[in-house]
């Protein structure tokens, strides 16, 4: 799809009633459905983090876009795992919203006063990391020279919007999860990487809402 017609349909966002938990529990493995139907979170006290899916014009035909990073592998849960840019709450931040767009200057370079917010999506829970994430749907309006944070980005993922709309992203992988070795899990593959856990429930919901605004135009 175009950038042009891409960002004439998302004013329609606005008054779109979300999926919420269910978009997410399409792509949410048994194991991960059963945790946190017996947890109580709030008891937890769970951190905040913010994140952005970012879309984009593409430089060479004006073709929508959508970034993903690569996180670097180190000690921790979410190691060499695909996600959105984003990342924790600091005491200076004074919103959610504020987070994710500093947050996304910070690891692939796109300017924070450049990115319009469109969505505010479901948050999620994340028990392994003991997380609450605030996902948003924003956009830029040029094609961006990203620059990545090296200490945390190993590399930026640029996935074209028609690729992650086709039916044919969603796949079932098996993969070492904090459940157990070699579980089967629901996931996408874009740009020929598997992104499972809780980026692909966010996505879930992310394809679920601009599928929306395709059966709108229809």
């Amino acid at each position: 799809m175009q950038f042009d017609e891409f960002i004439k349909r998302l004013p329609k966002l606005n008054n779109l009633q979300l999926l919420g938990q269910e978009a997410h529990y399409l792509m949410a493995p048994t194991e991960r459905i059963d945790e946190l139907a017996a947890l109580d979170i709030e008891q937890r006290k769970p951190r905040w983090a913010g994140v952005m899916s970012l879309f984009y014009p593409s430089a060479q035909n004006g073709e929508t876009m959508l970034v993903l990073i690569l996180r670097k592998t180190y000690k921790g849960v979410h190691s060499n795992q695909v996600g959105f840019p984003g990342g924790k709450a600091e005491a200076s931040d004074n919103s959610i919203e504020e987070t994710a767009l500093r947050e996304t200057e910070e690891e692939i370079g796109v300017e924070r006063s450049s990115i319009e917010i469109y969505k505010k999506l479901t948050k999620i829970y994340i028990p392994p990391s003991n997380f609450w994430v605030q996902p948003f749907i924003g956009i830029i309006r040029y094609t961006p020279n990203f620059v990545k944070e090296e200490s945390e980005v190993e590399s930026i993922l640029e996935v074209k919007l028609t690729e992650f709309l086709a039916d044919s992203s969603i796949v079932s992988q098996t993969v070492d999860t904090s459940y157990g070795k070699m579980v089967d899990v629901p996931a996408f593959l874009l740009t020929k990487n598997i992104v499972w856990g809780a980026t692909a429930m966010m996505l879930s919901e992310v394809k679920w809402a601009l599928q929306q605004l395709e059966e709108d135009k229809r």
